[in-house]
């Protein structure tokens, strides 16, 4: 019996397949193929792996039209705490953090009207014509970390795809330069938590990594709120002074959200962007050669391999998708860097084009979820790709094979050594 049929399901190849997928050093490291079988012969099936057929049980998506209509649908929400309930936690660890995630305020996990009110308080900071007027301090910052680095042999990830986007970030929020490089491993940590398949113990130091990043925003709202500047947390503070339906909680929440979110996509961008470029010379010397091609290049590495692989969603009514009857309290698990990939949207996914000129893609999301810094992160990918490219001659990769981390819901690298010649 196929695990979509209705009665008692029995685990097969898809089951064991999704497994691989989402549970495995080796399906993260390199999941396109298996993303290519499931979409193909399973595009819509429900995990048999996830004993929770009382609650609706996990369905997984892999095809673009799905993962977009999922995405948008109105009745498909973010209820963090009920998709805990899908990962065989004990009852204890269930309620601790069904109330951790109950007494914290991000917008990441939050539905309309509270993720209205929440997004509507940042987003002037994050359109399209602000972050524009953003790009020649970027460029600056480019130039300065390239000036630092030099030629030679570098690591990418720490020397340059890191300081980046968490200068800028910084910057805008009003981290002090001095506190930021913590923040990496802080926020990898409670990254953990966003993983469909997540440990006990990484779910324990998920949390324990957000209370240590909570206590760090409480400290500097403090200092704020004793002495405001011209950043975007004493404007978060500001809003909640004037009664702008702002909590405490909702205040240090936002601000991770932001900070975290802020460096972690971009730094992903970056590595997996340049890894592409490196391993596909003629698409490199083409970019090199018309820079005209930037904007057109980073959507290409955004979609081709996306820095966030996997969204979520729950069914808060009975839903059908592609005849597919996904009953309410159900999770749904939108493969994103499946969606990119399918054929039926994109001609030849499996080929890197710079030149693709075919819409967007899934990497940020779609709906009233759309990642707030999607132009911020391609803004700055825009610049590095540039200024890297004009300054370097030549970009020699020193690891065939370097290391993902072993993660699927951000997918990004570990390192990446290359040559810079000058």
């Amino acid at each position: 019996m196929s695990a979509t049929d209705a009665g008692t399901p029995t685990i097969g190849p898809a089951d064991t397949l999704l497994f691989e997928l989402l549970a495995t050093p080796e399906g993260r490291a390199d999941p396109y193929a298996r993303y290519a079988e499931l979409r193909e012969r399973w595009p819509v099936h429900r995990l048999v792996l996830d004993a929770s057929a009382g609650t609706g049980g996990t369905w997984v998506l892999s095809r673009f039209d799905h993962c977009q209509a999922v995405l948008r649908h109105p009745r498909l929400g973010k209820d963090f705490a009920a998709m805990q309930r899908r990962w065989g936690l004990s009852e204890e660890e269930l309620a601790a953090q069904v109330a951790f995630t109950d007494d914290r305020r991000s917008m990441l996990f939050r539905d309309p009207p509270d993720h209205t009110r929440l997004r509507g308080l940042v987003s002037k900071a994050f359109t399209p014509r602000t972050v524009e007027r953003l790009r020649p301090h970027v460029v600056r910052l480019v130039d300065d970390l390239l000036d630092e680095v030099g030629a030679g042999e570098v690591d990418v990830m720490t020397s340059l795809a890191f300081p980046l986007p968490v200068t800028v970030i910084g910057e805008m929020l009003g981290v002090p330069r001095a506190d930021r490089p913590q923040f990496q491993r802080l926020v990898r940590a409670s990254a953990a938590a966003l993983e469909p398949f997540v440990t006990p113990e990484a779910l324990a130091a998920a949390n324990a990594a957000t209370l240590e990043m909570e206590a760090y925003f409480r400290g500097l709202v403090a200092e704020r709120r004793a002495a405001p500047a011209d950043d975007l947390l004493s404007h978060l503070i500001a809003a909640e002074d004037n009664g702008d339906q702002l909590t405490e909680q909702e205040l240090l929440s936002t601000a991770i959200l932001l900070f975290a979110a802020g460096f972690e996509t971009t730094t992903n961008l970056i590595g997996n962007g340049l890894l592409a470029l490196l391993r596909h010379p003629e698409q490199l010397e083409r970019l090199r050669q018309d820079p005209g091609l930037l904007p057109s290049a980073v959507e290409e590495l955004l979609r081709y391999d996306s820095p966030v692989q996997v969204n979520g969603r729950v069914a808060g009514d009975d839903v059908d998708i592609d005849g597919h009857h996904i009953p309410a309290g159900a999770t749904v698990l939108t493969l994103l860097g499946a969606a990119n990939r399918d054929p039926r949207r994109f001609s030849e996914p499996e080929r890197l084009d710079v030149a693709r000129s075919e819409g967007s893609s899934m990497s940020f999301g779609s709906g009233i979820h759309f990642c707030l810094g999607a132009a911020l992160a391609r803004m700055e990918g825009q610049v590095f790709f540039g200024r890297l490219l004009e300054r370097y001659p030549s970009i020699e990769l020193l690891d065939e094979s370097p290391a993902y981390r072993d993660s699927i819901t951000l997918r990004g690298l570990a390192e990446l050594p290359v040559a810079l010649g000058s």
